[in-house]
């Protein structure tokens, strides 16, 4: 679920970074608290600033699925560092899962609407298409931006009522030498579950990729 929000006059962040988001008076609330971080979604330049999550039964997320148009939250940031590096000689890899995949929709957008030169590799990954948030969006970008490539990777095809095209089965070393043959030259950066995260740590340094040159951002209990 996708939730749009006024942007501040003069408010500005970076593709990439996140909020801390408070509920003011929520009519319930549990013990995991009124608080959540969120990944903007959105890019600089769209109108509304967007959050995106995976809805679970928590008194939080049923009160933001509930709540009427006007509602005010309060909003604390930006905050982060998981932005795009400006080195364009150097390729970026992004690898992300599920709703892992919001912090590069905003830099996608903002690459590819601001022309920029950064070569872009985005490997995708979910059980379905079905599941795959902005995968049209992010597929259509791809056709518009020669300088950016998605690979969407399906884990659970036997289970979809649509057709799929692209990879089956997990991001590997196999893979990822398959689209990005120089595994050494790009920039990496991982988003999504922390087991998720952890596996492309672990596939990255056994590929021979200096730890240096990755990036995570870890989503946990969205």
């Amino acid at each position: 679920m996708a939730f749009h929000f006024e942007k501040p006059a003069g408010w500005a962040f970076k593709p990439g970074q996140y909020i801390d988001m408070t509920l003011l008076d929520p009519p319930e609330s549990d013990s995991e608290g009124n608080i959540r971080s969120f990944s903007i979604a959105s890019a600089p330049q769209e109108d509304t600033l967007m959050v995106a999550t995976r809805m679970r039964d928590t008194a939080f997320k049923r009160v933001l699925n509930t709540m009427p148009l006007e509602t005010q939250v309060k909003v604390e940031g930006p905050l982060g560092s998981f932005t795009l590096h400006s080195n364009a000689s150097r390729p970026a890899v992004f690898l992300s899962e599920g709703i892992g995949i919001t912090p590069f929709r905003s830099i996608l957008v903002n690459a590819a609407r601001t022309g920029l030169e950064n070569r872009i590799v985005l490997f995708y990954s979910n059980r379905r298409p079905e599941d795959s948030a902005f995968l049209q969006e992010l597929q259509e970008i791809g056709d518009e931006n020669k300088n950016y490539q998605i690979i969407g990777v399906m884990s659970e095809m036997e289970k979809s009522k649509r057709p799929w095209n692209g990879e089956i089965g997990l991001i590997d070393k196999a893979m990822l030498g398959r689209f990005a043959p120089d595994i050494a030259a790009p920039i990496y950066y991982t988003a999504g579950p922390p087991a998720m995260v952890a596996a492309m740590k672990k596939t990255l340094a056994n590929a021979g990729v200096n730890e240096d040159d990755v990036r995570s951002e870890d989503f946990a209990g969205y």
